[in-house]
């Protein structure tokens, strides 16, 4: 009988894995026998794969999930049918294994890829390369996983202390012009079960880029066919484009939607837009007074002036508290919370100008009965000085200098690029030349609670002067942080390459060799895993389940 069960449980696994589409194929199984005992193993490199079994090869047989090695799998694996699947831990340097008793006279097994992932489950997720390479010293006190290689080797100490997974494979090649680094002197700590997994299965099935989460959608989209983008799923939009009069002021259109009958905002098919035309700094003042598009300063890393359509994120929340036409659409009393706000700033721009969206004043996230408050837009992105270190039930910057987020709600911040500003930065000092010796580009200790959804310039080569900047330079500074504390509490997620902020990442002042024009100076980086995005509950407003 247990000859028979063995035998058809191979033959089920060998055609399920002959016939697997390649972006899924899932590693072989085998079946030993012991005392009644039946043991399934597969190798590591199913670690985040679904052990599933069935009594019935027919189409309409049902699957039932037993186990997998991942806890996010685990987690964030949903079907239709199948129930919920456990974690295993009977993990090994190569295998997984799962042993049952009682089994049913005819039993099939296979492997399932896992579906419907959260990226916020992850300390770090990257769709392509992900480089901890001439790192600072940092800690990931979770999951890391990259949908392409991971390479290693690094000044500072990195830790994991959860397993690190790799699509392809992890090494340790000459990076930023410097290594390679052989094991030994990787100067990276594996505290993971297991420690690291490559070759392991994929978590995502798009391979096109994911930009166009955020990007604004072609003008006759059905919002039914865009379900993913930012854009349809916000309550509120900002967009500002050039004047389609033609005066010599910006046109800003606010488009406030809701959801009905289950569907998106952008499906409401009474949507109020409002729209300014050639409106003034005066205008903006008494109309959307928390608005402003006349700033611009100069970003040394893109060569570029920014032009800047500016968000007080404070006086965004009193506005919509309180502004009779917005709560006339979005009444608060009935539960129509702003959880996300999306703006694109489309204005026209020469070669040396480029137009990007800035939030200040925002340590406190607008009310939205905790559900949380997500910025997106299709621009890189700015955040100036401290965000989401409070709540209205805390005393100011509670959060601040901390990991921890009690005092915050969840929040994410998805844009083109991401650079973090400290409150001393200044608009018109950024056109003089960077110097560490300026006091001009002294930045202050600074404290961003959100997940980050942003883009990079992926290294093209092994040199200094073709390299990304690895995962710690994601945000992008700006300023001399030299004994300063940059804090981060968040998930970090790399998902498109950026399209706008496009200039290749220069070492910091200092650094030998000696980097062309150089731009910032490098702060003690405290990065922390938030982990309560963990709980579903906890993970922040439009953020996709990738599939």
């Amino acid at each position: 009988m247990t000859f028979h069960l063995i035998c058809r449980a191979l033959l089920v696994l060998l055609l399920f894995c002959l016939h697997a589409p390649a972006q899924t194929t899932l590693p072989p199984l085998r079946i030993t026998s012991t005392n009644r005992l039946s043991t399934v193993h597969w190798p590591l490199a199913g670690y985040s794969a679904i052990l599933q079994t069935a009594t019935s090869l027919s189409p309409a047989a049902n699957w039932t999930n037993l186990v997998t090695g991942d806890p996010q799998a685990s987690s964030f694996f949903y079907a239709a049918s199948g129930g919920h699947t456990i974690v295993i831990t009977n993990i090994s340097a190569s295998e997984l294994t799962f042993t049952l008793s009682n089994l049913n006279r005819q039993q099939f097994f296979r492997l399932a890829s896992p579906r419907l992932i959260n990226p916020c489950g992850f300390a770090v997720f990257y769709n392509g390369l992900l480089e901890f390479s001439q790192s600072s010293a940092l800690t990931f006190n979770g999951r890391v996983h990259s949908e392409g290689p991971i390479q290693a080797g690094s000044g500072g100490v990195v830790t994991f202390q959860a397993p690190v997974t790799s699509v392809s494979t992890l090494s340790s090649p000459m990076a930023d012009g410097l290594g390679p680094w052989t094991t030994a002197d990787w100067n990276v700590v594996f505290n993971g079960n297991p420690k690291y997994v490559t070759n392991s299965v994929s978590l995502s099935y798009y391979t096109n880029n994911y930009h166009f989460l955020i990007d604004v959608p072609p003008a006759n989209e059905d919002p039914g066919s865009g379900l993913l983008r930012l854009y349809n799923e916000a309550p509120v939009i900002i967009l500002v484009t050039n004047d389609v009069q033609g005066g010599a002021n910006p046109t800003v259109q606010m488009i406030l939607q809701a959801s009905y009958n289950a569907n998106l905002p952008g499906a409401d098919p009474a949507k109020l837009v409002l729209t300014y035309t050639n409106i003034s700094p005066a205008s903006l003042q008494t109309n959307l007074p928390f608005l402003s598009l006349t700033g611009s300063f100069y970003d040394q890393r893109e060569y570029k002036t920014s032009l800047v359509t500016q968000i007080d994120v404070g006086n965004l929340a009193s506005w919509m508290n309180t502004n009779v036409i917005f709560q006339g659409k979005l009444p608060a009393a009935n539960g129509q919370y702003p959880v996300i706000l999306f703006v694109a700033d489309r204005r026209n721009v020469t070669a040396g100008q480029l137009a990007v969206v800035r939030l200040k004043n925002g340590a406190q996230l607008p009310y939205n009965n905790t559900l949380g408050f997500t910025v997106a837009t299709p621009n890189p992105l700015y955040v100036l000085g401290n965000y989401n270190v409070q709540t209205s039930f805390s005393s100011a910057n509670a959060a601040a200098g901390t990991t921890n987020t009690s005092f915050t709600v969840p929040a994410a911040l998805m844009s083109d690029s991401l650079t973090v500003l400290s409150t001393a930065w200044s608009d018109n000092e950024s056109y003089t030349a960077y110097n560490n010796s300026i006091f001009a580009y002294d930045a202050v200790d600074t404290t961003i609670n959100a997940a980050i959804f942003a883009g990079t310039v992926a290294s093209t080569g092994n040199d200094a002067n073709s390299f990304s900047g690895g995962l710690h330079n994601l945000p992008r500074l700006l300023e001399d942080w030299t004994g300063k504390n940059f804090w981060l509490n968040t998930a970090i997620i790399r998902l498109w390459d950026s399209q706008k902020a496009t200039n290749q990442f220069r070492n910091p002042q200092g650094f030998n060799p000696a980097p062309p024009n150089p731009y910032y100076n490098a702060p003690t980086r405290h990065f922390n895993y938030d982990a309560r995005y963990l709980n579903l509950d906890k993970v922040p407003p439009g953020v996709p389940l990738l599939d």
